[in-house]
């Protein structure tokens, strides 16, 4: 056992386990986002006791978007951290190259982003 080898896989499981608290952070970020902006716009429309129920579909869908890029952002990272967790174990630790979960999140993102303009605009065109 080589004492470098095993302090540089210990600095590399803490980095593993800052990164995992990192996804904690942004996933419980979105899932409350999009909680909260469901029961924000939910509460405004019953203190009107008006409304479109096509404005509130729009945001009950984007919060969804929200809260389910959370979820499912979260299982990745739980994944991956699994998995970095038993290649530090092993002797002869390799790096894998591993597919970029803050690039598919970036990409759920872009696409709630989507949907929510293209509601937006879809709403300003119907009640023109």
């Amino acid at each position: 056992m080589n004492l470098t080898n095993e302090l540089a896989k210990e600095r590399n499981r803490e980095a593993a386990e800052r990164t995992l608290m990192a996804w904690i952070r942004t996933c419980l970020s979105l899932i409350s986002f999009g909680f909260g902006l469901d029961k924000i716009i939910g509460a405004i429309e019953a203190s009107r006791f008006e409304g479109s129920s096509h404005a509130h579909f729009s945001v009950r869908l984007i919060s969804i978007g929200f809260v389910l890029t959370g979820i499912l952002a979260m299982a990745a990272a739980t994944r991956q951290h699994r998995k970095v967790l038993r290649r530090l174990k092993q002797d002869d630790f390799v790096y894998l190259d591993s597919p970029s979960i803050s690039m598919a999140t970036a990409m759920a993102l872009t696409m709630i982003g989507l949907v929510a303009l293209v509601l937006l605009i879809a709403g300003g065109v119907s009640t023109s």
